[in-house]
């Protein structure tokens, strides 16, 4: 974008809007790097869009409106600083070397693998930080969500989540945890909990725990970046097997949701739809982790979505295989929710009963009672067999827990169908 006196004032406000929605993580990060404090960043990042909406419908959208945007929110955190020292002198050599450094390239592209999105996620997983603060430390400050959000996905309450947030964030100025990819000796022993993290982002975006749309593309791709950059930070088999699984689940997202924004189901989907580059890609990722010997988790469930990914049907799917690495994946990496996609995966190879059976016996444990997939695949599978009184109440208690609102007008619409 250029700037262009005949922008208009809502052309100029739609840009703002789409920059905002583009762009204002990356200028978060480097705003985070640029200042060293996340909450004087987040208050810069406001005020640079505040600036934006009020100059770029006057003077126009800048030709690089990332680079604007860090240099405005650094200028301001430096007037900001300034207004504080008159009330903490220690403040004012830190906005003096601010405004020093304020000819460097702020917001230059950085083309290297250090990039500042990478290094934020790094610092957000750093192992000071206690493993639930983690993720919703970087799901907030890396991703965006608001803290509902992100207490919705955690299944725990907002102020609860947001005082996680804040002791986080203390922690790390307090502490003094560095902005910075680990060197390569430090890389491997960081890495278990950045993988987890990444996959959190994406299975936020291919998924949303709630709202109203069925994917958010902005985080399901931003995801797949950060996996490519620790890829070729660190080749390792699980780096590739979570490459892989996001990939594998990316190839699927045009075919998940109908012409009118409603959900479709993996055997419903129309496979042509598919993206065959990114199933290439995640098939071939998915042999390199195997070859390795060194298998993890994601690896193991790239594995099943390649087995998904190359059945040319939903009937030619090779359910024994799916089956076979599960009970891997469950022996190695026990969960309730493996269980539960095990179940899935049995009652389509053994049938319904077979499946309700195992859904049955891991709610009486008291697993996933909160869990609204566990009540939908129980009301699904209740459904095939005819048990309509069962179905109904499982497709009811589905509906109270759903968050998503494409995924809640499903299983409305199955529940209608339901014979009286």
């Amino acid at each position: 974008m250029k700037p262009h006196p005949g922008h208009s004032a809502g052309q100029a406000r739609e840009a703002v809007e789409t920059v905002y929605r583009a762009e204002s993580r990356r200028v978060l990060a480097t705003l985070i790097r640029l200042l060293g404090d996340f909450d004087l960043a987040e208050e810069a990042l406001h005020e640079a869009f505040a600036a934006a909406v009020e100059q770029w419908p006057r003077d126009g959208v800048p030709a690089k409106p990332r680079a604007w945007l860090v240099s405005t929110g650094r200028f301001k955190a430096v007037d900001t600083l300034r207004r504080r020292a008159r009330f903490d002198a220690s403040l004012v050599k830190i906005a003096e070397d601010l405004e020093l450094s304020a000819g460097d390239a702020a917001g230059r592209e950085r083309l290297d693998l250090e990039d500042d999105r990478l290094r934020l996620i790094f610092t957000c997983c750093h192992p000071a930080l206690a493993p639930e603060a983690q993720a919703a430390l970087t799901l907030r400050e890396v991703c965006g969500l608001t803290t509902e959000e992100i207490a919705r996905a955690f299944l725990t309450g907002a102020p609860t989540l947001a005082q996680r947030i804040v002791r986080a964030k203390r922690k790390i100025r307090d502490a003094r945890i560095p902005y910075r990819v680990p060197s390569k000796e430090d890389l491997p022993a960081r890495l278990d909990s950045v993988l987890r993290v990444v996959y959190l982002v994406f299975a936020e975006g291919y998924a949303p725990s709630a709202g109203p749309s069925l994917v958010r593309a902005d985080l399901s791709a931003e995801a797949i970046r950060l996996g490519r950059l620790l890829l070729e930070l660190l080749p390792e088999p699980e780096v590739m097997g979570l490459l892989a699984l996001m990939v594998l689940h990316e190839s699927r997202r045009a075919a998940r949701m109908s012409p009118s924004g409603e959900l479709v189901l993996l055997d419903d989907q129309d496979r042509s739809r598919w993206n065959r580059d990114q199933i290439a890609e995640g098939v071939a990722l998915v042999e390199r982790a195997l070859a390795s010997r060194r298998v993890g988790p994601y690896t193991i469930q790239a594995a099943i979505a390649a087995v998904h990914a190359e059945a040319p049907s939903a009937s030619a799917t090779d359910w024994s295989r799916i089956v076979t690495f599960y009970d891997v994946l469950q022996a190695a990496y026990p969960s309730p929710v493996v269980e539960l996609n095990r179940a899935a995966a049995v009652a389509m190879r053994d049938g319904p009963a077979a499946g309700l059976a195992l859904i049955d016996a891991l709610l009486a444990r008291g697993d996933l009672g909160d869990y609204h997939l566990a009540h939908a695949a129980r009301a699904d599978l209740c459904r095939r067999l005819g048990r309509t009184a069962d179905a109904r109440a499982s497709y009811a208690r589905a509906l109270e827990l759903v968050g998503q609102e494409p995924e809640r007008r499903f299983l409305q619409k199955r529940l209608d169908e339901l014979p009286d």
